[in-house]
């Protein structure tokens, strides 16, 4: 039995093993060719490791196109992702307290046609969304693409509610009877109790946004405007020759702060849920 478990273990881990390889082969792969002379990565395209390594993708890549550095388009980048984030924050935790712990007419509506927008695909808001921006006079400018967080957003609105559900509402009574408002209740019971939630909806929020690509090539017309998505769709230019060592450069650095973002954060997600798991029991 310690032999057929033995081996039964020793399968799955080199299966598993395996599928991850698979799995993670094309980042390798983008790394590896980040390193690569132009003719290496079209001779020699299933090597991982680079026969030379040269660091001339990054410096052509960092240079960016029209006089227009990627300093630039990850400024941009930074600015729509941090915007859109504090946005959904600020908006998503308030409307989730509303509808959760205030009682007012019409709450159950509101709820409903909040969560029937989860519903609608996204290309059928795109034409009306654009002749109100337009109207608005927000095209080419961060204003369409920030503003509207600040509304708040369906799938974290949800995400809150669950948790703030969670949170027993004999904290609000026992806080009510002690002369404790609406908002003071909502910033020292439900906040501090919201914590994995927030913790999750940052990871989502500035993902979603970093890598966002329909929004900007919608209402953003100037290169300087650009973020880094859009602009390593515009520095791939199909009309000329391609420089796909230095595409692949800025693509790999355009993954940096995604992954410092999500392993900076686990770990308070992860301790927020167990710190919430434990004061529960």
């Amino acid at each position: 039995m310690i032999k057929k478990s033995l081996s039964f273990y020793i399968i799955y881990y080199i299966l598993i093993t395996i599928f991850a390889f698979v799995m993670v082969y094309p980042l390798l792969w983008l790394i590896g060719s980040s390193f690569k002379t132009h003719q290496e990565i079209f001779s020699n395209m299933t090597s991982l490791i680079p026969k030379k390594i040269t660091f001339e993708n990054y410096i052509e890549g960092w240079k960016g196109f029209g006089g227009i550095t990627f300093a630039t388009f990850f400024k941009n980048s930074f600015i729509l992702s941090t915007g859109v984030t504090i946005g959904v924050l600020i908006s998503s935790t308030m409307i989730a307290y509303g509808l959760s712990r205030i009682a007012f007419p019409g709450r159950n509506f509101w709820f409903t046609t909040i969560m029937l927008t989860l519903l609608l695909p996204g290309q059928v808001l795109i034409v009306p969304r654009y002749i109100l921006f337009y109207k608005l006079g927000w095209v080419n400018s961060f204003k369409p693409l920030i503003i509207p967080a600040f509304f708040g957003g369906p799938f974290f609105i949800f995400l809150m509610m669950q948790f703030i559900r969670g949170i027993p509402y004999e904290y609000d009574e026992a806080a009510s009877i002690d002369g404790a408002s609406k908002y003071q209740i909502f910033w020292y019971i439900i906040l501090p109790g919201l914590k994995p939630a927030i913790i999750t909806s940052i990871i989502f929020a500035f993902y979603w946004t970093w890598d966002d690509f329909m929004g900007p090539l919608l209402y953003l017309n100037k290169p300087e405007l650009y973020p880094v998505a859009l602009a390593l769709k515009a520095f791939a230019d199909p009309t000329t020759i391609t420089n796909w060592g230095a595409v692949f450069a800025m693509s790999v650095l355009s993954l940096v702060p995604i992954f410092f973002i999500f392993v900076f954060f686990q770990k308070y997600m992860e301790a927020g849920i167990a710190t919430t798991s434990v004061s529960k029991l």
